[in-house]
């Protein structure tokens, strides 16, 4: 197996191509953000997290993939902010603690998304870095960020729809509509 490490990510506008030497070539098709490492398993580049924009016939919605819970949160966050095209202020940044009852993970993730939404509409900030303690029953956050500088698009709310976390060979994928 090939193992490149990467920390480039950003929204994607065009189509762009990534390779190493003449092994292979990687193409990112629009809105397809992937971090971390990438994987050529023979017959496909996979990134270990990553999401990506599905067409919707009336909301939005994501595939989000990561190899654990926690890396799906996070990666859930960052497409749930890319989809509403936020941009932060630079500079100072600010931290937040909250709290979720865990009962079950797609729950949890409907929760944790809320909970940002709500940061952003009520206190006017986008968190970009996160740190999650399981203590049983409760999932602790506390999550950095800064104000919002720009946001093009506005999410209402997480729903439900067709909300599943799958197991995979590479680890967990959901995929999430949000209602807009």
């Amino acid at each position: 197996m090939f193992t490149l490490t990467t920390t480039y990510q950003r929204n994607y506008k065009g189509s762009v191509t990534w390779g190493v030497g003449c092994d292979f070539q990687l193409e990112v098709l629009p809105f397809f953000v992937g971090i971390g490492k990438i994987r050529y398993t023979g017959k496909t580049m996979v990134t270990e997290t990553g999401y990506r924009e599905i067409e919707h016939t009336a909301d939005w919605e994501l595939e989000v993939w990561a190899p654990n819970l926690s890396s799906l949160l996070e990666t859930a966050a960052r497409g749930m902010y890319a989809l509403a095209q936020m941009q932060l202020v630079d500079g100072e940044r600010e931290s937040r603690e909250f709290e979720i009852p865990f009962g079950d993970r797609e729950s949890l993730l409907v929760d944790f998304l809320a909970e940002l939404l709500y940061l952003g509409e009520g206190e006017g900030l986008v968190m970009d870095e996160f740190s999650f303690t399981f203590d049983g029953n409760t999932l602790k956050v506390r999550a950095w960020g800064a104000p919002i500088k720009n946001q093009s698009k506005e999410i209402k709310a997480v729903t439900y729809h067709r909300l599943q976390i799958r197991e995979t060979e590479f680890g967990l994928v959901v995929n999430l509509v949000f209602d807009v």
